[in-house]
């Protein structure tokens, strides 16, 4: 049997396989085999099929590994599935990336991987989960995504996030976007106060079970508020020499003011 033939069956029995639900875990159970038991709020993320998911979410949360459920989910059961996954860094990608790699190690690789590197995996059935750096530059292109993750959203450039909406368009594609704060400028930041239909997430380290509340003691008398109540606290803070709030410039604005100098005005 040559290669080609080979990999053709190997995507047939892939396809058939998924479709009887015999080889890809539930998203729950692919979270669990790869990182333990989820925590309630994790859980609910996980079963979401919202299009729109913000995870604003301590450091050290967990909400890496519930988007890298996720997207392992999505590349072993969605047809045609291609996975992006957006930081504002190639390193910082190919952290999340390793994540997704443990998740399908985990599930015991039900769909034999076609190609494997540091950043990209490509499937025998076809689908794929690549990493990229964020950088407007290096992720036009792609087209048909089926699940984009942006991790440290709140650091992502917004012409990287207006860039790369257009992917979703034809697939229905999801987004998942996961950060803590940074300031209240931003797409991000704007995404999370918006009447826009996300499905948001918010778990401040004080509310959530995994870090000791020693060590949040001590990092609240050893770093400045402003980046503790961000970091752990999940808070959209002012930057930190702004003269005027964000909200007081917001409500100065109106669209029933003429303005002096119109379009056009000479």
């Amino acid at each position: 049997m040559n290669a080609g033939i080979g990999r053709q069956l190997e995507r047939a029995k892939a396809e058939l396989r998924a479709l009887t639900g015999q080889a890809v875990p539930d998203v729950v159970a692919l979270f669990r085999a790869a990182s333990g038991e989820p925590d309630p709020w994790q859980t609910e993320a996980l079963r979401s099929t919202a299009q729109r998911l913000a995870l604003n979410v301590t450091r050290q949360g967990g909400k890496s590994s519930v988007a890298a459920a996720k997207a392992c989910h999505a590349a072993l059961s969605e047809p045609d599935s291609l996975v992006l996954v957006v930081s504002p860094s190639l390193r910082q990608s190919g952290e999340l990336f390793r994540k997704v790699l443990d998740c399908y190690g985990a599930a015991g690789r039900p769909v034999s991987p076609d190609s494997e590197t540091k950043l990209t995996l490509e499937l025998a059935n076809g689908r794929r989960v690549v990493s990229l750096p964020g950088k407007e530059g290096t992720v036009r292109g792609y087209s048909g995504v089926r699940l984009l993750l942006i991790d440290e959203a709140s650091r992502v450039p917004s012409e990287l996030y207006y860039s790369v909406r257009p992917m979703l368009a034809v697939s229905a594609g999801r987004i998942v976007t996961l950060s803590t704060p940074f300031g209240r400028i931003g797409w991000w930041a704007d995404a999370w106060h918006s009447d826009e239909p996300w499905e948001r997430y918010e778990v401040p380290a004080e509310h959530g079970p995994r870090i000791p509340h020693s060590f949040l003691d001590e990092e609240r008398r050893s770093m400045p508020e402003w980046f503790y109540r961000q970091e752990y606290g999940c808070q959209f803070m002012e930057a930190v020499d702004a003269v005027f709030r964000t909200d007081d410039i917001a409500a100065a604005l109106s669209h029933e003011v003429t303005p002096l100098f119109g379009m056009g005005a000479a």
